[in-house]
């Protein structure tokens, strides 16, 4: 395959995970002011699109430390990158399904690391780079938000009294505007990985073309194009925008129910944590950061209503992700190195399981009118849900109809079910009015 064509399929598949990671992420920022009430659902995905965009035109420090940080970008090809990738999207759109909130950045740094052992070996990877950009971060910050939206949590309802009128109003307000900050943290953050991952294909490919001089030619160590910054900006503001409603319910609902004093402060805690982050380079998952502020805002006010059964099934998912994408990217990389028709049999994989997975999740769909419905998502079952149906129009409305006489309309009482006659308010008794006495 001509390398130019090679590379135009790369860098549309990196756009493809950017879209996948926009819309596995969009709950980090949205998920608690939607669960709260701040902000409609459609109107939040929007504007954490926007804030994305442009959060990820503001730095570049996170894409040069994926182009040229973990990995040697001079033995690495474009057949390995694209091999990391096509185990990225698969692993974002698995654990989506499922409704698990793990994390797009190290399903591309597990992809990404079990591609290049596969072609050159444990020479192809920088280990005290992964270890202190990627994996101390990983443990590192989940707790320090924690602790921190712990603290300001506990604060904020000490301060408050159960007299204070206006206090939820007013932190609802204060929400709306820390979780656009969230938002364009996540754009610093997430939008620059792909960034990075374009810029080590370009590299990868100019030094496999003998250095060639081409249009998308890219030099060893050097930041990404103005035309890689936009490209990856747009793509993960349009997958933020698509919602990811999956992940959105779990993670609004699925670990506590909280309110807007907690809200605000999970998201404070963790947007400082990932523009800290983004600062210094390192490769944060902003999945791992939000859910520790969640959790941390949880224990906060009602340690006894957290679900610790959605905790720890997202601490496995977060355990498996850098070891299951790593497999896939291996078992890609493998095959895309066998040739063109190798190349092409990793595409079409590709494209089948994820019209398969889309398939599947079909089946309980999580939209932005029923997010709220419940805290679980299921592939196979049925969540629980609160009855959309009005009461007159339940299970037993069908049969009671029947026995109506005629001229009764299904408005009139009678037509109702046994559970709405129980609502009927009885009528209320007229006060007699008490003719006035005459003096006589």
């Amino acid at each position: 395959m001509p390398i130019e064509a090679m590379i135009i399929i790369v860098v549309l598949t990196a756009l493809v995970f950017d879209f996948t990671n926009g819309f596995h992420d969009s709950a980090n920022a949205m998920a608690t002011a939607v669960s709260t009430g701040a902000y409609k659902p459609k109107r939040a995905v929007l504007l954490a699109a926007i804030m994305n965009l442009v959060g990820a035109c503001l730095s570049t420090e996170v894409a040069k430390t994926i182009s040229s940080g973990i990995v040697d970008d001079t033995l690495v090809t474009p057949e390995t990158v694209f091999a990391a990738l096509v185990g990225a999207i698969l692993w974002n759109l698995f654990t989506w399904l499922l409704g698990l909130p793990s994390s797009s950045s190290h399903a591309m740094f597990g992809a990404l690391i079990g591609a290049v052992l596969v072609q050159v070996g444990m020479v192809g990877v920088h280990g005290g780079v992964v270890l202190s950009k990627i994996l101390l971060p990983a443990l590192v910050a989940p707790v320090v938000a924690g602790l921190a939206s712990y603290c300001s949590t506990r604060l904020a309802y000490a301060t408050l009294t159960t007299h204070h009128k206006g206090s939820k109003k007013r932190f609802r307000h204060a929400q709306q505007a820390s979780s656009l900050l969230v938002a364009l943290a996540h754009g610093t953050s997430d939008g620059q990985k792909t960034m990075g991952i374009i810029t080590l294909v370009l590299i990868a490919g100019t030094l496999q073309s003998d250095g060639g001089q081409q249009w998308w030619s890219q030099a060893p160590g050097s930041g990404p194009h103005w035309w890689v910054i936009g490209g990856a900006g747009l793509a993960i503001a349009l997958g933020t925008y698509s919602g990811g409603w999956r992940i959105m319910r779990t993670m609004g609902k699925g670990m506590a129910d909280i309110e807007p004093v907690q809200g605000f402060a999970a998201e404070t805690s963790a947007m400082a944590a990932i523009l800290a982050s983004s600062h210094f380079g390192f490769g944060l998952s902003t999945t791992h950061v939000v859910s520790g502020a969640v959790m941390g805002t949880g224990l906060g006010r009602t340690p006894g209503e957290v679900r610790w059964g959605t905790a720890g099934r997202m601490g496995v998912g977060w355990l498996l992700t850098l070891p299951a994408a790593g497999l896939i990217g291996a078992g890609a990389a493998f095959l895309a190195h066998q040739g063109t028709w190798g190349f092409v049999a990793v595409l079409v994989i590709l494209a089948a399981a994820a019209a398969s997975i889309r398939s599947l999740a079909g089946r309980n769909h999580v939209s932005p009118e029923n997010v709220n419905d419940s805290h679980e998502v299921r592939v196979f079952g049925k969540a629980t849900e609160a009855p959309s149906t009005p009461p007159t129009q339940g299970a037993l409305a069908t049969p009671l109809a029947a026995s109506l006489p005629e001229g009764i309309t299904s408005e009139h009482p009678a037509a109702a079910t046994p559970l709405a006659l129980t609502r009927l308010k009885p009528p209320k008794k007229k006060r007699r009015i008490r003719p006035a006495r005459t003096k006589g």
